[in-house]
């Protein structure tokens, strides 16, 4: 989501329009203030007191920057603090896997802060995209994995004493994250701005214009006489095949092979995956940047695996596949997890890899299948199938073009497209369907023993936000659209909206009455959701070779 765009977009319900309202009345950020000023316009400002220093003034450049600092010294005793747990011995395995998730997370917020932190330093004015919307990214994804950890040392019954032990510091830990992520939306990201061009003319269109795409009988020519990474920048490829026939027999064994921390800016480095059903758990991980996996096609260029939570495994890490390095690309391939409904959370891959890009691939799973966890993600073309809550996370993310399969799930379960974990108004993060399909899939078409319904989303975490827009609703969707989650619990916080749908299941004359519900009835405001705005595609996009639309279709 755009930077310039939260404060609209925030504006859905009073009490988020009351933030904004704190945010756009204060005084110039290179004012010098009173801490007890600065901290009035912050998500908990009695937390923010306490953190800023009492004495003297200085201006919310001042506070932000030491507000940050000192987020990145948490991060490190936090660190420190799940380090020990882990040495100490003689914890039971659910809370060894939940540490071990925690610890893998809190390494990435040390990284994402350095980050941050090195850029604040730089400036005391005003940023522009795309590094206002950078460094929200970052903070946003903080809080996102503090959350993660959270949630999963929640989930381990045998994390109880760890969970107690870590609990007011990853409470503190959150405070402070989210009084960072204010301070910076307050003093470096102008308000209600027009966001300026791109450096690069955006793509548009739909499919058929894209440099794999299949049906474009130029860039087919292309592939058979140079390969299907030929019309991007390379830096270097190697082949996986089964037969022996490549460089490596397993994907896992190329990812540990491709170049440390690329930066994009020569190209990237190639892996093709040629036709077979891969059998393992692969992780991308930080330091694997600006990879390229090319498949043969969907179902051709299978990756699977069986991890689930009832077997053991933390959700976060039951993925067949995991991304984490910056700028991954995959095209052409199936990811994969078999554990089947009865076994819950089985994720198929999970992305927590800034500008990440899927295109004419396909995701199988039944609940939790593809987890879009963190930063900025777009997915083009894609087939996603599951049940419950089957697209979840916390990134900022636009599916277009893709078609959401709903599968036949377990007796009495209701199946839900989208479960959108924001849990901060500040955060640029939701999910946006843009010109997508929601469909049954075959096993739920011909199904008659029981009733399964169906819903758009339900809000998993407080200030979810979800848009369709621009897309084909089936008739298996259920009139009412959204799904509660508890009672109402974020009935007032969400933000889940309708655009210009179509289709039997698209009325929204039943759709539930949340406050935090609504149908759009203007481009501005569907604005907002595209691949230009929400995940500012226009910026990196075209160097992946998949088409986008930027705008509206």
């Amino acid at each position: 989501m755009a930077s310039f765009h939260i404060a609209t977009l925030l504006s859905a319900t009073l009490l988020l329009s009351l933030l904004v309202l704190a945010r756009s009345d204060v005084t110039p950020p290179t004012t010098p203030v009173p801490p007890s000023t600065a901290c009035n316009g912050t998500t908990d400002p009695t937390f923010c007191r306490s953190v800023l220093p009492s004495n003297g003034t200085g201006n919310l450049y001042t506070y932000g920057r030491f507000s940050v600092a000192k987020s990145l010294a948490n991060a490190n005793k936090f660190l420190g603090l799940v380090n020990r747990y882990l040495s100490g011995g003689r914890l039971a395995a659910g809370a060894v896997a939940a540490l071990q998730d925690c610890q893998l997370l809190s390494g990435l917020n040390i990284d994402f802060l350095s980050a941050a932190g090195a850029t604040l330093n730089k400036t005391s004015s005003t940023l522009l995209d795309p590094q206002a919307e950078d460094v929200q990214t970052l903070l946003s994804a903080i809080l996102t994995n503090q959350q993660t950890c959270a949630d999963g040392l929640q989930a381990a019954a045998s994390a109880w004493s760890v969970r107690n032990g870590l609990a007011v510091p990853m409470s503190n830990s959150t405070k402070l994250y989210s009084v960072s992520l204010s301070l910076f939306t307050r003093a470096w990201v102008p308000p209600r701005t027009k966001k300026p061009k791109a450096t690069k003319p955006p793509r548009s269109g739909g499919r058929g214009r894209g440099l794999f795409d299949a049906t474009d009988d130029e860039m087919v020519r292309r592939m058979a006489l140079e390969g299907a990474a030929a019309a991007v920048n390379t830096v270097g490829s190697v082949t996986v095949d089964q037969s022996g026939a490549g460089n490596f027999t397993t994907v896992a064994d190329a990812v540990a092979a491709a170049p440390t921390n690329l930066d994009g800016t020569k190209g990237y480095f190639v892996i093709h995956v040629t036709a077979g059903v891969y059998v393992e758990n692969v992780v991308v991980p930080k330091n694997k940047k600006y990879v390229m996996m090319v498949g043969d096609g969907i179902g051709q260029t299978v990756i699977t695996g069986n991890r689930s939570v009832v077997d053991g495994w933390t959700t976060f890490n039951s993925a067949t596949f995991a991304v984490l390095g910056q700028g991954f690309v995959a095209v052409n391939m199936t990811f994969r997890n078999t554990a089947g409904p009865a076994k819950h959370q089985a994720v198929a891959l999970r992305c927590g890899a800034d500008l990440s890009t899927f295109y004419q691939c396909s995701f199988e799973a039944y609940q939790d299948t593809l987890y879009t966890h963190s930063l900025r993600q777009f997915y083009r073309a894609c087939d996603v199938y599951g049940t419950v809550d089957y697209v979840f996370g916390n990134a900022a993310v636009v599916f277009q073009d893709c078609t959401l399969y709903n599968r036949l799930p377990m007796a009495g379960q209701s199946n839900t497209v989208t479960a959108q974990g924001r849990t901060d108004p500040n955060q640029n993060t939701g999910t946006t369907l843009q010109g997508c399909a929601v469909v049954a899939a075959p096993d739920l078409a011909a199904n008659t023993a029981f009733a399964t319904t169906n819903y758009l989303g339900r809000p998993w975490k407080l200030y979810s936000r979800t848009v369709v827009m621009q897309s084909v609703v089936g008739a298996l969707i259920d009139p009412a659209g959204w799904m509660p989650w508890d009672g109402d619990y974020a009935l007032s916080t969400l933000y889940y909206a309708e655009y210009n749908n179509s289709g039997p299941g698209a009325d929204t004359s039943r759709r539930v009455s949340w406050p935090g519900y609504h149908v759009l009835n203007n481009t501005a405001d569907a604005g907002n959701f595209t691949v230009g705005n929400m995940v500012l595609g226009d910026f990196w996009l075209p160097q992946t070779g998949v088409p986008f639309t930027s705008g509206l279709n």
